[in-house]
């Protein structure tokens, strides 16, 4: 892996992730295929919106097909027939949701899975051997993730087993054939302090890039924000940036702003699925009576299939009528606006205009009457 620093404006950064699977220019969103697919979308529907790189999640594909299986088959890229590049988190992000069933150790997190109830352990050596066998272009050493607020004591022992971790995860990823880039993760809660100490020690992991964890978690906003500024400041600027699972269209520009190159959520296709709509105007929920009869696309200007092809009112009577149809329109829509904005956002960038382009864009961006995207930000879609 490479990655080239392009252009610089203010903290904004737009540069270029060179990768086996192909090259990544950023900032980016990557679409979650938690289960090696985007929820009802086609590689070749991700293809045509312009996705450059997914992710996919460690945790979920362990269990069901099973990592073994999908090297048999030839790799996660063969398997689901994408031929981009495909990012693995570590499956920490599962331990912090799936609390109730499991229990982290020194030795890894020993859980019950909440398919069938079987027991398992996922230690960092083995979470660096299903990614390797999934064959993802950059992998993840297994973290743990605390919900906000955590008291300092319990902030400071977390981050101590995850660098214990991290080192373990990079000497199992340095017996593999080294094809696959490894991103260190920095947790530290809501402490500067702890933070700056998890910057600290993961570089001098000299890890290939740097993920950004334990954000929207249930902090106020403005915090996480604050958190996000101070850490990414931090971390190599030759390094690329990833801010795991945030977020709304205004957050991913508020952390551009701050430095970061990667983004994943899962609100475009989540959202989607909820009758809601990412338009230049807002959020738009579709499911709404008012709809019935409108004839005009879901967000005018829009090139996409969905708004070239659809009126508000078909796609209201699809998600009314649960038609199949309607997932699939709505998360293509979505996607494809968290798309453009981040083709836009490099664009403005190279032009020294990112601070015009993000004001204009926020000054038009208000969430509709018909209530805005939920809070919920996760990297995983069960």
């Amino acid at each position: 892996m490479r990655f080239e620093l392009l252009k610089a404006d203010g903290l904004a950064r737009a540069g270029r992730l060179s990768t086996p699977h192909g090259v990544v220019e950023t900032p980016a969103f990557m679409p979650v295929g938690t289960q090696g697919s985007v929820k009802s979308l086609a590689p070749e529907d991700l293809r045509q919106i312009g996705t450059q790189i997914l992710l996919a999640n460690t945790y979920h594909l362990f269990l069901r097909p099973g990592h073994l299986l999908v090297a048999e088959l030839g790799g996660l890229h063969r398997f689901m027939a994408w031929e981009g590049p495909i990012l693995t988190d570590s499956g920490g992000f599962q331990v912090y949701s799936l609390a109730s069933l499991g229990r982290v150790t020194e030795e890894g997190v020993r859980f019950r899975s909440h398919l069938d109830g079987a027991e398992h352990l996922l230690t960092p050596e083995l979470s660096v051997e299903i990614q390797q066998a999934l064959g993802a272009d950059i992998i993840h050493p297994l973290d743990e993730c605390l919900a906000h607020p955590a008291p300092r004591a319990q902030t400071e022992a977390s981050l101590a087993l995850t660098l214990r971790w991290a080192a373990r995860a990079k000497a199992a990823w340095r017996r593999g054939d080294g094809r696959q880039a490894m991103f260190g993760i920095v947790q530290g809660g809501g402490y500067e302090d702890v933070r700056r100490r998890a910057v600290e020690e993961a570089c001098a992991l000299e890890f290939d890039g740097y993920a950004v964890g334990g954000l929207a978690v249930g902090e106020p906003k403005p915090l996480m924000l604050d958190l996000l500024e101070f850490t990414a400041a931090l971390l190599p600027k030759d390094r690329p940036r990833y801010l795991m699972g945030v977020g709304t269209p205004p957050d991913l520009l508020g952390a551009v702003a701050r430095g970061v190159d990667l983004f994943d959520c899962v609100l475009p296709t989540r959202n989607a699925r909820n009758g809601q709509l990412f338009t230049a105007a807002g959020v738009l929920t579709i499911k709404q009576a008012r709809y019935a009869t409108d004839q005009r696309p879901a967000d005018e200007g829009c090139p996409c299939y969905t708004c070239r092809t659809f009126s508000r009112a078909y796609l209201r009577h699809l998600f009314a009528a649960r038609e199949l149809l309607a997932y699939r329109l709505l998360s293509l829509h979505n996607l494809h606006f968290y798309l453009a904005l981040m083709a836009e956002t490099r664009a403005a960038i190279r032009a020294g205009a990112f601070e015009t382009f993000r004001a204009r864009f926020l000054a038009r961006y208000a969430v509709s009457s018909g209530g805005g995207p939920s809070a919920t930000f996760e990297s995983t879609e069960v």
